[in-house]
């Protein structure tokens, strides 16, 4: 229940609500259409007792009413209540509507959104993986592009928002996006079939020893095929074994190197809470072992696990990450539109 949660403050919620000049159903009906303009994943129903249910504090609003009520008041997580603010976390995010599109808002929501790519480990350089990203979204509308390819691994724990986070980068860039689960998940389940188990199973022996590999090897092979044609790719996938790995790492470094792309490790920080909330609100089947015995496999993963090699880290704990990418996606749409 809402009133349970730290940092709720459902009064700040009815506050915007009013603040906009909003009854109960006007804003069910805007915050429907912001999602679908959005393509939000669960286009919340938005009726008047449920947003009256978030507003009193006696239900909290799962991830997707959340990100769009970000959307529709132009807001964050901690300025709508939703939750208390991170220690040096950017609360306020203000825009209006874009008449110009030479003013610049949808330049400053995109720069807040990278700038949650921060150090990590090593001497990786955040910000010129920053600017790399920045060059090739404008690109897209001005030319030219002075950087050599690059290779993005995106990785981090299930439900840490890793494939949202992804899927933001090729939108900017308009570098593909190779993601692991869709691209890999037909054979996988076949295989896992094949070998007498479960198809949705991640968790046993059987798969770890027998289908991982060959899974991550597809999504390599795949990724080669765009690197040794010099095309930038964002690769989504846990990497949990591979960027721990120092010896994995410095092979695909210098393998990449020899043909002229650079390699950009991304590690998604997120806390278990928002984890699991994010895994329960997708409702995959591969995820069921997990959400079954949550203390188990919660207590069989290290948070605070990183990559072996200099590599960023985006800070999505309470999706503070993901939140800024839908405000840039939403500044971006009004002046390309």
């Amino acid at each position: 229940m809402g009133k349970d949660r730290p940092g709720w403050r459902p009064d700040l919620l009815r506050a915007q609500r009013e603040a906009h000049g909003l009854t109960l159903e006007k804003a069910g009906e805007r915050l429907r259409q912001v999602a679908e303009k959005a393509k939000l994943k669960g286009i919340p129903a938005a009726n008047p007792q449920t947003l009256w249910q978030h507003e009193q504090g006696e239900v909290y609003p799962g991830p997707h009413y959340r990100r769009a009520y970000c959307l529709l008041y132009r807001a964050t997580d901690p300025e709508l209540g939703f939750r208390a603010a991170l220690p040096g976390e950017e609360t306020s995010f203000r825009l209006t509507p874009a008449s110009d599109d030479r003013n610049g808002q949808h330049v400053l929501a995109v720069e807040r959104a990278i700038h949650r790519i921060g150090p990590g480990g090593g001497d990786a350089d955040h910000m010129a993986v920053q600017q790399r990203i920045l060059d090739a979204w404008k690109r897209r509308h001005t030319g030219g592009d002075p950087h050599r390819p690059v290779v993005v691994l995106v990785g981090g724990y299930a439900g840490s928002g890793k494939t949202e986070f992804a899927r933001f980068l090729t939108q900017l860039t308009g570098w593909p996006l190779l993601d692991k689960d869709p691209l890999t998940r037909p054979l996988v389940e076949r295989l896992l079939v094949a070998l007498g188990g479960d198809p949705n199973d991640r968790n046993s022996n059987l798969y770890r020893e027998q289908v991982r590999g060959i899974e991550y090897d597809c999504l390599m092979q795949a990724a080669w095929a765009n690197i040794t044609c010099g095309i930038s790719s964002v690769l989504s996938a846990p990497f949990i074994s591979e960027m721990t790995s120092a010896e994995w790492m410095q092979r695909l470094t210098n393998r990449c190197t020899a043909l002229g792309v650079d390699v950009a490790p991304i590690w998604v920080q997120c806390d278990p809470e928002s984890m699991r909330e994010y895994i329960t609100f997708r409702s995959a089947a591969r995820d069921a072992w997990k959400l079954q015995r949550w203390d188990e496999y919660i207590g069989g993963i290290d948070t605070e696990l990183r990559p072996a090699v200099p590599h960023l880290v985006v800070d999505n704990r309470l999706g503070a990450a993901i939140s800024l990418a839908d405000q840039a996606r939403l500044a971006i749409r009004e002046v390309y539109a």
